[in-house]
């Protein structure tokens, strides 16, 4: 992209790469709800309570990989272009680290989480056996998650599109035959969607790698051979890092803390709000598509030096993200029904599904301006801001989740409209900072 130009055009062609990688990842977890929703009612929930456990666990690491993208980014638009090798390194050999000790954890404490989390023995079991076969993959998923940081950030995003295919095609493969039992290969249920999830992540993993090797300009960027691990380095990132580190991983854990809030309400309204999380996950991949361009691009013009063009970068991507998310909000309130069909075939829950799924889906009228006004300031650099004001953000969200699903146990649909409250909480105090100017002048 030429320094000082970010048309429509130019902005369009950092997000659609990321967008379609996006939404073959998302394919990922929409098939593993869809196979599971054809196994039974009990694991179409316990997959939710599961997938969603390993989700905030691979977010401690993927949160360190967005600050990582972030300085990435800001060095690229500098010109210092062997300076992203040495981020993407020190970030690398942190996430391998980090994965052993999550992964460990996990295997010693799982259990007795599980056990005092979820009242249903059944989901219980089934939750666990998921989680078990699922972490391993994460010494996987970290790898790729530092190649999509350096991709992004130098905003070579086009390989991400073949990444995600690669990977989506791998799952779905896997999925059929391990949970199935295809191809000579013995029944699994929902230990083998995890089984299958981890081995899509290893393929995505040799993907990036052989990729790197043939299609990047290795020497360019300080790829052509690993890096000395600098613990400087590895500091002078983590002002960055930290911040999007405990943010990411805070923000999912409350994601979990409300599907163990509707899991006490039933095994039904779990289900249901799994097919809504599913089906959530369409609208939520592009817009992440358009603020993580939003992320990337304002690192690189402040890079550039052009602090001055970010609020008008910031007002065409929202207006980008409106367009489309909008159309699709349309389309999910028009047939609903069609979609949750996509993740299970038993009437009675497709019927009740039907105004969860308009909660959610009109939700994200709010969701589009938060998350583009929330990432541009963590493109800034301030990512302990923005981690203050999602925190301040998740703390009303979280009260209402207390009050309204724990302690009065409505209708599912009713449960969602906390969707409501943390867009528009996040939206409010997101767009305050952006327009204070106090981001300005911000170094990392």
């Amino acid at each position: 992209m030429a320094t000082g130009t970010y048309s429509y055009r130019n902005i369009w062609k950092v997000a659609y790469p990321i967008l379609i990688s996006l939404v073959m990842e998302q394919l990922i977890g929409l098939t593993d709800t869809a196979f599971m929703g054809r196994v039974g009612e009990v694991e179409l929930g316990a997959s939710a309570i599961a997938i969603i456990y390993y989700v905030v666990l691979f977010m401690i690491g993927f949160g360190f990989s967005i600050g990582a993208q972030i300085i990435i980014g800001r060095r690229n638009g500098e010109g210092n272009f062997r300076d992203t090798g040495k981020v993407f390194w020190n970030g690398l050999y942190f996430l391998l680290g980090l994965s052993g000790v999550l992964i460990l954890l996990s295997e010693l404490f799982s259990p007795w989480m599980m056990q005092r989390l979820v009242s249903s023995e059944a989901i219980h079991v089934a939750a666990l056996s998921y989680v078990r076969w699922r972490l391993p993959g994460m010494v996987f998923a970290f790898v790729t998650a530092m190649y999509r940081a350096f991709y992004v950030g130098t905003t070579q995003t086009k390989t991400l599109t073949l990444n995600s295919i690669v990977m989506v095609l791998s799952n779905i493969f896997f999925n059929w035959v391990l949970i199935f039992g295809h191809l000579g290969f013995p029944a699994l249920g929902i230990t083998g969607a995890a089984i299958g999830s981890s081995l899509a992540e290893f393929v995505s993993m040799v993907f990036f790698i052989i990729y790197t090797r043939v299609g990047c300009d290795r020497q360019k960027y300080g790829l052509d051979k690993p890096a000395k691990f600098e613990l400087a380095e590895l500091k002078s990132m983590m002002p960055t890092c930290i911040w999007t580190m405990i943010q990411h991983t805070i923000s999912l854990s409350t994601w979990l803390i409300f599907f163990l809030y509707i899991e006490h309400v039933g095994e039904r309204a779990l289900a249901i709000s799994n097919i809504a999380r599913s089906s959530s996950g369409i609208i939520w991949v592009v817009l992440q598509a358009f603020s993580s361009t939003c992320s990337t691009l304002v690192s690189n013009i402040i890079g550039e030096g052009h602090q001055d063009k970010v609020m008008s970068l910031v007002k065409r991507i929202l207006k980008i993200s409106y367009g489309v998310v909008s159309l699709m909000i349309l389309l999910f309130c028009l047939f609903p029904q069609a979609v949750a069909r996509i993740y299970t075939d038993i009437p009675d829950i497709i019927t009740a599904s039907v105004p969860t799924m308009f909660i959610m889906s009109t939700s994200y009228l709010l969701h589009v301006g938060a998350q583009v006004f929330f990432l541009a300031i963590s493109g800034t650099g301030s990512t302990k801001i923005a981690f203050r004001l999602e925190m301040a953000s998740l703390a009303v969200y979280m009260t209402y989740c207390t009050v309204v699903i724990g302690w009065l146990k409505p209708d599912v649909a009713v449960c969602w409209t906390a969707e409501y409250v943390y867009g528009g909480v996040l939206l409010m105090f997101s767009w305050w900072y952006l327009r204070s100017g106090r981001w300005k002048n911000r170094s990392i």
